[in-house]
C-alpha cells in the first residue's frame, strides 16, 4: 500500500467505463498526458495492460473486467466513509429521486408508493423514467437512483433485490362465451391483446408475421415451446390498456397475475388461470454501489421494499 495512490483507482474506474484515455481525461478534468501517465502506472501496478487497442477501439483485458466490480465497491465504500453522518429526515426533505420503472412496475407498485410518500414525505419529488430513457451506465454512475424491472441479466457491480415473483392470468369479459369451456383450444382460437415485455433500450414496432415468439415475450415463447401460436389482434406497450380492451367480449388479455387482479377488480372482469404453463418471473430493484450507503437512498429502498411486500401479500399468486 505504500506505493498505492487511491486516485489511480478513480482513474481505472473511469477508464474502464469510458474505454478511452481522451474521454476519461475529459470526465475527470485532467489533461490527456496525465491520464496516459495514470494508465501507465496502473499497468505497472497490476502487471497487466488493462486496456488494449483493437479494431473496435480500446477493449478491457480479462484482468480489467475482473477488477471493475471490485474497484466500484472500493470507491463506493470510500465515498460512504466521507459522507456526513446524520439521520435522513424524509418529512422535511425535498430530494429528487429518479427511478426507472417498467410499465409493469408502474401499473402495480408506483400508485402505492406515491400514495405512501404523499402521506409521509410530501416534499420529496419523484421523477419516473421509462426503460428507453435510461442505460445501465446511467444507473451505474448514480445518475438514476434505481431501476425496477424484470431483468434477464444485470451488470455484476449492481446491487439488486427481488421485490416479488409473479405468474400469468387471463382477463375475460364476463359475457365471453369461451368462459363456459375455457381450455387451450378455446384460448388459441380467441383474439388476443399483447402487452410488451419491457427491457432497457429504445423499443421498435412489432411485425406479427415476422417477429419470433422470443421477441414477443414469455407468453408467446411458452406457447411456441409447446408448438402453438395465438392470434394477436391488438399490440400495446402499457399495462393500463388491456383491462379496457378486454371489455370487448371477443378479446382476451394475458397479463402478470398481480396486474390482472388489480384490473379485474376495477373493471368487473373475469380472471382465470392461463390454460398452459408460463414460467414465472421476478420483479427486481437494482442500484449502483455508489449509492448503496447513501442515507436517503437506503430510506427509499426500505420504503419500496415495504410497499412491495404489502402488494405481494394482497395480490398473492
Amino acid at each position: 500500500m505504500d506505493r498505492f495512490d487511491l486516485n489511480l483507482l478513480i482513474y481505472l474506474d473511469v477508464l474502464l467505463r469510458e474505454r478511452s484515455v481522451t474521454k476519461a481525461a475529459q470526465k475527470l478534468g485532467i489533461t490527456q498526458p496525465a491520464m496516459s501517465n495514470g494508465l501507465k502506472r496502473l499497468r505497472e501496478l497490476f502487471g497487466d495492460p488493462l486496456l488494449v487497442r483493437t479494431s473496435d477501439g480500446m477493449s478491457a483485458t480479462e484482468r480489467a473486467i475482473e477488477l471493475q466490480p471490485m474497484v466500484r465497491n472500493i470507491l463506493a465504500n470510500v465515498d460512504s466513509a466521507v459522507q456526513p453522518t446524520g439521520i435522513f429526515d424524509a418529512q422535511t426533505s425535498g430530494r429528487v429521486f429518479r427511478i426507472m420503472v417498467s410499465d409493469y412496475a408502474e401499473a402495480t407498485l408506483v400508485p402505492a408508493l406515491v400514495k405512501r410518500l404523499r402521506r409521509e414525505a410530501p416534499g420529496i419529488i419523484l421523477d419516473f423514467l421509462t426503460p428507453s430513457d435510461v442505460t445501465y451506465k446511467d444507473v451505474e454512475q448514480g445518475k438514476v437512483d434505481m431501476a425496477i424491472n424484470r431483468f434477464d441479466e444485470l451488470p455484476q457491480s449492481f446491487h439488486q433485490k427481488t421485490l416479488w415473483r409473479d405468474g400469468f392470468s387471463c382477463l375475460y369479459n364476463p359475457d365471453n362465451p369461451d368462459l363456459n369451456d375455457l381450455n387451450l383450444q378455446t384460448y388459441l382460437r380467441a383474439n388476443h391483446i399483447w402487452v410488451s415485455k419491457t427491457g432497457m433500450g429504445v423499443g421498435t414496432g412489432v411485425n406479427p408475421s415476422k417477429d419470433k415468439a422470443v421477441q414477443l415475450g414469455w407468453v408467446d415463447e411458452a406457447l411456441a415451446a409447446a408448438g402453438y401460436k395465438r392470434n394477436i389482434s391488438v399490440f400495446t406497450r402499457h399495462y393500463q390498456m388491456p383491462a379496457l380492451l378486454a371489455m370487448n367480449n371477443d378479446l382476451v388479455a394475458t397479463l402478470p397475475t398481480r396486474v390482472a387482479r388489480m384490473q379485474a377488480q376495477a373493471g368487473d372482469l373475469a380472471i382465470v388461470d392461463v390454460p398452459f404453463d408460463v414460467p414465472p418471473f421476478e420483479l427486481k430493484m437494482a442500484w449502483s454501489p455508489l449509492l448503496h450507503q447513501n442515507p436517503p437512498h437506503r430510506w427509499m429502498r426500505a420504503l419500496i421494499t415495504e410497499e412491495s411486500e404489502k402488494i405481494a401479500a394482497e395480490y398473492s399468486c
